[in-house]
């Protein structure tokens, strides 16, 4: 029975695993990139709970035989002292541990109902206020796409303006989508969390805003900001990496994209 209950706790387990991976649910987790290996792991727990149930049950029904030849071959008498002196037995050895052992099992259903049926927030203002800025990188800078505005990660909106000194943002409109945290003096800064394998590791990329036009909205909105590059370079506070800036032109709320994470 103990057996049985595992079987069908991976085999429920697996089918989470395949059903957040194939409805995008396993981003609020992990890199877009694992997504093979998580419907991998998932058919692989499947295949080795079809088994598991498979041979218990096979298990149960000779089980199950066992007991009638038993009742041909030996006397009337002998039969009915061996089931009573067997559950007087078990009892006092496993104080009726026995019979627990596959409710708690069934607890271990509670994780896969609850990757079912709940789908965490994403890390957002209070991690990216928690936590230092990743410094940008200096990189290859190849030229912006044609058109007005246009989309550029933080990340490496960060680098062209940190490290390459906005020379190939140079005369262009951009437009950067990530949620508002607030920065130095409570003023909104624009953030997007960065992972290097899933949201246990996760590091926000802030870039700061100036211009005339406030993004006047609250921590965690996911908003839209269409800007052109600003020189100034700023820190942050929690520890002291560059951030770059951006000088706001509009600006609007959006919807959470479907991939939170840079």
């Amino acid at each position: 029975m103990n057996r049985l209950t595992q079987g069908v706790v991976m085999l429920l387990f697996g089918g989470a695993i395949i059903r957040a991976t194939l409805t995008d649910m396993f981003l609020r987790y992990v890199k877009e990139g694992l997504r093979p290996f998580l419907l991998a792991t998932g058919a692989l727990l499947i295949a080795a709970a079809v088994m598991t149930i498979g041979y218990e049950l096979r298990s149960l029904r000779t089980h199950r035989e066992e007991p009638d030849d038993t009742h041909r071959e030996e006397p009337d008498d002998t039969h009915r002292e061996e089931p009573d002196s067997t559950h007087r037995e078990e009892p006092d050895d496993g104080h009726g541990h026995a019979h627990h052992e596959p409710r708690v099992g069934w607890l271990l259903l509670l994780p896969v109902v609850g990757l079912l049926l709940i789908a965490p927030p994403a890390l957002g203002a209070f991690s990216a206020g928690q936590a230092g800025s990743i410094a940008a990188e200096p990189s290859d800078y190849p030229p912006l796409p044609a058109g007005d505005p246009v989309p550029v990660g933080l990340l490496d909106y960060a680098s062209r303006a940190v490290f390459d000194q906005g020379k190939s943002l140079s005369g262009r409109t951009v437009r950067l989508t990530g949620f508002v945290t607030k920065g130095p003096g409570g003023r909104p800064m624009l953030a997007r969390m960065v992972l290097n394998c899933c949201a246990a590791d996760g590091r926000p990329i802030k870039v700061g805003l100036t211009g005339e036009a406030t993004v006047d909205a609250a921590p965690d909105t996911w908003v839209q900001v269409d800007g052109v590059y600003s020189g100034k370079v700023g820190k942050d506070p929690v520890n002291d990496a560059k951030v770059a800036y951006l000088e706001v032109r509009s600006w609007r709320e959006t919807t959470e994209p479907a991939q939170p994470y840079a």
